[in-house]
């Protein structure tokens, strides 16, 4: 049985056909009878019977063609409510094949939505996102089934609300290895005056600490480093303009205690010791954030610049915030219904198809009213 047969508008254009039939039997073509008068004298003889005929075949295709054509908008604009399964990466295919069935149409929860035949997808960070998209593509009462491993990755910290109640299946498979994204380490620019690079050691030890390649250069001067670093400004004295125009622009700057800056209104204690004196003080200015210590950087003043953990403790500072978990337990991830179901677009009456109507319409009037159909 084809899709056609089990769509309700494919049918009714199919009993849509009968009707050019039956006005093409009932309306012949009109001839018009003429009497003569030898005609009186011939005895009437029963009429034999007569066969089902079709004369101006032409005519009559040409009328049944463009019901057709005028039926064909509808009938492809029938949506298919069957069955849909997708499998997030990380499930088994031949697991999900089996769950499914064999002559399921099974895909995965990628881009482009590429069927489970094919070579299994990379986890994304877009699984949430695609699931939500398929969901709404979906003609509204198809049914839906997601078949997910035990661990979920690539989601975001929404919980999924979709339009329908769909069928979460725990599939047993590999997970990947997509946990918490780990941020990269720092990149540490120290900017000191001429003779003053006694600190710098304890933030190239901090960044030796951080990993094996130590991410950091150190010189002289006011030559600003690209805004993805962290800039540690040890000269004392007034911050020039485009050092706060560099922070302000995105960048993260550290100062020196004998840096003379205006501090942003919305400063506040980044960085206390174990007693709660504050070491680091400052807050965000423009999309960057600006912070300044608070202590002369000399152990004598500052013990925690010889402590274990100042290297953890400073990152902890600079660093960007790593990204938000993108795995969970897929149990407790089951979506949830209630979703408005969004507006498919309609079909849009394709232009060749709009013309080629016009000119079968206009055929079949030249052929049903020219004069020879009503000669004598």
């Amino acid at each position: 049985m084809t899709p056609l047969l089990l769509a309700p508008l494919g049918l009714a254009a199919l009993a849509a056909l009968i009707v050019p039939l039956l006005i093409h039997i009932r309306r012949r073509t009109e001839e018009v009878p003429l009497d003569f008068a030898a005609m009186r004298w011939l005895e009437a003889r029963p009429r034999p019977r007569r066969r089902l005929q079709f004369d101006e075949l032409l005519l009559l295709a040409l009328r049944l063609l463009l019901v057709t054509l005028l039926a064909l908008p509808a009938v492809l604009g029938w949506e298919d409510k069957g069955q849909r399964v997708i499998a997030a990466p990380g499930v088994d295919p031949s697991a999900a094949r089996t769950i499914a069935g064999p002559e399921a149409d099974i895909h995965w929860i990628a881009p482009g939505f590429p069927e489970i035949d094919t070579q299994p997808p990379a986890i994304t960070t877009k699984v949430s996102s695609l699931i939500r998209q398929f969901d709404a593509e979906l003609p509204p009462g198809a049914p839906l089934t997601i078949l997910v491993p035990p661990v979920l990755g690539g989601v975001d910290a929404e919980r999924l609300r979709l339009t329908r109640k769909v069928e979460w299946r725990i599939v047993e498979g590999e997970t990947g290895a997509d946990g918490r994204p780990v941020a990269a380490s720092p990149i540490l620019s120290v900017r000191h005056a001429e003779g003053q690079g006694g600190a710098v050691r304890y933030f190239r030890a901090a960044a030796q600490a951080w990993g094996d390649t130590p991410r950091f250069d150190a010189g002289t001067g006011a030559a600003l480093p690209p805004r993805d670093h962290v800039l540690i400004w040890l000269t004392p004295g007034p911050v020039p303009q485009t050092v706060t125009d560099w922070v302000s622009a995105g960048g993260t700057a550290l100062l020196g205690n004998m840096a003379q800056v205006a501090m942003p209104a919305a400063s506040a204690a980044l960085w206390s010791d174990e007693a709660g004196r504050t070491l680091v003080e400052g807050g965000p200015l423009g999309t960057g954030r600006l912070m300044r210590f608070t202590r002369p950087l000399l152990p004598a003043a500052m013990p925690d610049l010889t402590a274990p953990d100042f290297a953890a403790g400073l990152r902890d500072l600079v660093a960007r915030p790593a990204p938000a978990p993108a795995r969970v337990d897929a149990a407790a991830f089951a979506p949830a219904d209630g979703v408005t179901p969004f507006a498919l677009p309609p079909r849009e009456l394709a232009s060749w198809l709009g013309v080629l109507i016009a000119l079968v319409f206009l055929a079949e009037r030249l052929l049903a009213t020219r004069r020879r159909r009503f000669a004598v």
